[in-house]
């Protein structure tokens, strides 16, 4: 359920063109209900490999990440959620919090 589904471990970009996203279709794959990121440099986000996410229209998220041990749940209600880059910001938050509270 948590690896990638698609074909030969294709990512997104190899499926189709992009439509609605917020996100890079490169480097990104799609298992069993959500997005599995395959490598986190093509797809140009914060995350570990195998990370998998998902976002709604009015710009719920969460990610859970195994590696990190980190779950996060994001609920808010803005439309369209390309309004403003919540996701986006809301990694780089946290995984600066998470560097400064480690030093």
């Amino acid at each position: 359920m948590r690896t990638n589904q698609l074909p030969d471990g294709a990512d997104l970009a190899a499926m189709g063109q992009p439509v609605w996203s917020e996100t890079n279709y490169e480097g990104i794959g799609f298992g069993l209900g959500w997005a599995v990121v395959l490598d986190p440099v093509k797809a140009n986000v914060i995350a570990s490999e195998g990370e998998h996410h998902w976002g709604g229209a009015a710009s719920t998220f969460f990610w859970l990440d195994t590696k990190e041990d980190l779950f996060i749940v994001f609920l808010t209600q803005l439309l369209p959620s390309s309004t403003y880059p919540l996701r986006r910001e809301l990694r780089v938050q946290v995984n600066q919090a998470l560097t400064e509270s480690g030093d």
